[in-house]
């Protein structure tokens, strides 16, 4: 045991040098810590708010005609928490491929091909609860019933066939962040939790599946993204300024912008 302490000690103190030595500008300290802090917790933040509800398609869409605010809010967190995670991944995978390029590299692909399958059901999600408000919701239960047979009977579809990773990606990345010492042996076996989500349109929260996934995720990640902020420096009065500007564009084009 004191052997295999001080053999994982040893592993990361060399990723961290490594780490050190390659230090990369994209996606930037601060858009990664960012990362690393906000996606695991919306995600958190959408697991908790649909968690009163049975995880299945149709006590999802009758969750939704009770308590529309209540499950829009619920899914629209989960999948931006997911959007908000590419750069963590990416700055996880730098980190791994700093001592295990072959292990970074698969690992930070197959979960961002993941992330990209997760917000593609994400718009079937949307697009589901919005024609319930206009087409009722007994056509709705039949309509989606009528969606997943046809897509069990897909042969082929981009989306269908890089569902894997969906799954899979976070073991490959994992194992990647333990056996290059990006992370210790209890954080690595929390990321590789997130295998346990359940992928599918219109799926809520499975108890307690759903939470140890989640909850793994944020133990994993969270700690790495306020140890980035604590690496450097403070931004830039001219970086917060630039911020400042970008944000108040959004604002307004959100508003005022074309709709549709």
């Amino acid at each position: 045991m004191a052997r295999w302490r001080q053999s994982d000690g040893e592993r990361r103190q060399a990723n961290a040098a490594a780490g050190l030595e390659r230090q990369h500008p994209f996606p930037g300290r601060w858009v990664s810590a960012v990362s690393l802090i906000g996606g695991p917790l919306l995600i958190m933040a959408g697991t908790l708010l649909r968690s009163p509800f049975h995880f299945f398609v149709p006590q999802q869409l009758i969750a939704y005609s009770q308590h529309p605010a209540l499950i829009t809010a619920a899914y629209t967190c989960f999948a931006a928490g997911f959007i908000m995670l590419w750069p963590g991944v990416v700055t996880l995978a730098q980190r791994i491929a700093a001592t295990s390029p072959l292990w970074g590299m698969w690992g930070g692909c197959l979960v961002i091909v993941g992330l990209f399958t997760r917000i593609f059901q994400f718009g079937t999600d949307h697009l589901a609860f919005h024609l319930t408000d206009s087409l009722g919701l007994r056509m709705m239960l039949d309509g989606v019933d009528a969606y997943y047979t046809a897509w069990g009977e897909t042969r082929w579809h981009p989306f269908r066939a890089i569902s894997g990773p969906a799954f899979f990606g976070w073991v490959v990345l994992a194992v990647g962040a333990y056996r290059s010492g990006a992370l210790g042996l209890g954080r690595s076996v929390a990321l590789g939790l997130m295998a346990m989500l359940a992928l599918g349109p219109l799926k809520g929260t499975q108890i307690p599946q759903s939470f140890l996934a989640v909850g793994g995720l944020c133990v994993a990640l969270i700690p790495l993204g306020f140890s980035l902020l604590r690496a450097g420096p403070p931004p830039t009065r001219r970086a917060l300024v630039l911020v400042g500007v970008l944000a108040v564009v959004y604002v307004l084009m959100t508003a005022y912008g074309p709709k549709g």
